[in-house]
């Protein structure tokens, strides 16, 4: 079990989550990363999954992040729109910090 810290529009918030899977495979394409789950008290209710995928065919790496969600705290639901955007801002950061370690 983990939990992020999150400050957003003036509010702190604490969410809990687990780990509910681990992916490790390795062959033609080798496959690694995990997934989470929230917990209730997770300001949402979803899964959110990391992964890397490299294909030693053609050295070709992808790096996937597939989540769903809802909001499960009613400043969450009013705020739907702007969580989803800061979802969206946060896989694109997360991708520009997964380039920016392997350059």
């Amino acid at each position: 079990m983990f939990a992020v810290k999150a400050h957003t529009l003036g509010i702190w918030t604490l969410n809990a989550a687990r780990i509910v899977y681990v992916v490790n495979e390795t062959g033609d394409v080798n496959r690694f990363g995990f997934a989470y789950g929230t917990l209730p008290d997770h300001v949402e209710r979803g899964e959110e999954r990391f992964l890397i995928e490299w294909n030693r065919e053609d050295d070709s790496v992808w790096y996937d992040i597939l989540a769903f969600s809802k909001p499960r705290h009613r400043i969450v639901r009013v705020s739907h729109p702007y969580a989803r955007w800061l979802q969206k801002r946060f896989a694109k950061d997360s991708l520009s910090r997964i380039l920016a370690s392997i350059s």
